[in-house]
């Protein structure tokens, strides 16, 4: 305990007092708030005398608190100065005493209250805090994980999003499906780099900036550059990028023109097998290069056709004893193993399995079916 207090007859009344009841405390004085700020934190209860002669009113008492970290505050006011004990509660104090009223079953049990009290507002402050990001975080999974705006004539469209192992560590995976005025399906899948409520509120934008500008009818490279020109602005911190996988269904559902900016190549599933789609036209993840730019993989669509989009917390998992990772080679294995049907399902539990440990990291899936 950290004893702050001027009066050295006081000062030896409280260790007499202590050791009267065999208290098993050790006692550390000092004479001044400057003293006391400069020793804390490092104690697990203050008592300090409010009537210190380098500290007026209660400005000691919140010197110190700023400074104690952990650490319990009991405050010692005169006999005609209670009031002021009082209002060192509203201040930050977890209790006080009166000299002269105190013994030393009293003290000992003012000590330990103090610090049970301190404990208790350090838990429920934690709780709340913890309540605040969860609701926080929900807020912001809404935000990435919007409702798709589909017809009756639309792929069918199957989509799983799970939020990495980290706790409390959402990341930017985001994706979103919306029908043009002349029947296409539009869709995209993305990733921004890192984890973080900064990172999810810039997919968050980037999702609705996307659904804006499809809805408004701009052309696919259009809409490509406007999100590179608004995460270059909207980014927290330099270095920031996305990577990004756009496809557009045509209304018969026969063609698809598929827009890879750094994004792990889509699955095609067809009477051919799964196969991963040629990188040949991928270009640079958004918010690297400002003048980058990206063009279509034009895709003729087989009857029957399936199209798997993902992001790579689906494919970095450790696969054995070393350090390879699944990759998208192993994912298209796993495509081949499971029934269709079930395939996002299927899917995850075989990543689960096959992967070591837990995925750390957000995935998130979307597929879309032929439904002619």
């Amino acid at each position: 305990m950290l004893l702050v207090e001027d009066d050295d007859g006081d000062a030896v009344l409280v260790t007499a007092l202590l050791d009267e009841v065999g208290a098993p405390v050790d006692v550390t004085r000092v004479r001044t708030a400057r003293e006391a700020v400069a020793v804390l934190p490092g104690f697990d209860c203050v008592l300090l005398d409010l009537g210190l002669p380098d500290a007026s009113g209660l400005d000691g008492l919140r010197r110190i608190l700023e400074r104690a970290g952990q650490a319990a505050v009991l405050v010692l006011t005169g006999h005609d100065d209670e009031e002021r004990g009082i209002q060192a509660l509203a201040v930050g104090a977890q209790d006080y005493l009166v000299k002269g009223q105190v013994d030393g079953s009293l003290l000992l049990r003012g000590i330990r209250y103090a610090i049970e009290r301190r404990r208790a507002e350090d838990t429920h402050r934690q709780l709340r805090e913890e309540r605040l990001l969860a609701q926080e975080t929900a807020r912001l999974e809404r935000g990435l994980l919007p409702s798709p705006l589909l017809t009756e004539n639309s792929p069918r469209l199957t989509s799983r999003y799970r939020p990495g192992q980290r706790r409390m560590q959402l990341g930017g995976d985001f994706f979103d499906a919306v029908t043009g005025a002349d029947g296409s399906l539009h869709v995209v899948i993305g990733d921004v780099c890192g984890h973080g409520p900064d990172e999810a509120a810039l997919g968050v934008c980037l999702r609705i900036a996307w659904r804006t500008l499809v809805l408004a009818g701009l052309p696919d490279e259009q809409v490509l550059n406007t999100l590179q020109e608004l995460l270059i602005h909207e980014r927290h911190r330099e270095g920031i990028f996305t990577t990004l996988c756009m496809a557009t269904i045509q209304p018969d559902q026969a063609a698809a023109a598929v827009y890879l900016a750094g994004h792990p190549s889509p699955i095609l599933i067809d009477d051919g097998g799964p196969r991963p789609l040629p990188r040949d036209r991928a270009g640079l993840p958004l918010g690297v290069l400002s003048d980058a730019k990206w063009s279509a993989l034009e895709l003729a669509l087989s009857p029957g056709w399936s199209l798997l989009l993902y992001t790579d917390g689906l494919i970095e998992g450790r696969i054995g004893a070393g350090s390879d990772r699944l990759e998208t080679e192993g994912l298209v294995e796993l495509v081949a193993r499971c029934d269709r049907p079930n395939l996002v399902r299927e899917l995850v539990a075989a990543v689960e399995r096959t992967t070591v440990g837990d995925l750390d990291d957000d995935l998130a899936l979307v597929l879309l079916e032929d439904t002619r």
